[in-house]
């Protein structure tokens, strides 16, 4: 995958973020900024390479242009993941893709496969999708 190396926690939360980016084929300025604040200054990534971004984003364009791509990127995170984090992989999937100001079709589509996938608690994950409204709510 990358080098024969396996993919970290951290790979695992970049590839969540790139693949809800990607999934409505638009990647928006204020996604990637998105994604590069997070990783740039949230704790979980301290002692992230961002040097790993662009072999993620290739794999994971790469999977969802294959039919059964979507399914192994899950297997991938999941087996990358520590189930504490869920909810971390969760709320930046949902700051992705609350960037630009509209979560519609694709991108909705995506959290909700996110949300089934990391198995997490429908309370928990409309918390979630609360915070991540507010914070990117415009006047």
């Amino acid at each position: 995958m990358l080098n024969d190396a396996p993919m970290t926690a951290q790979d695992a939360l970049a590839a969540l973020m790139i693949a809800v980016s990607a999934s409505d084929e638009h990647i928006r300025t204020a996604e990637l900024v998105k994604m590069s604040n997070a990783i740039n200054n949230l704790p979980v990534f301290a002692d992230y390479d961002a040097e790993r971004l662009p072999r993620m984003s290739k794999m994971v364009f790469s999977l969802l242009e294959q039919e059964d791509g979507l399914e192994a990127l899950f297997g991938l995170i999941r087996d990358a993941l520590p189930e504490r984090l869920y909810e971390t992989a969760y709320a930046l999937s949902c700051d992705v893709a609350a960037a630009d100001g509209r979560i519609v079709g694709p991108e909705v589509r995506m959290l909700e496969e996110i949300r089934e996938e990391l198995n997490l608690d429908r309370l928990h994950a409309a918390a979630i999708e609360r915070g991540s409204r507010a914070r990117h709510m415009t006047l």
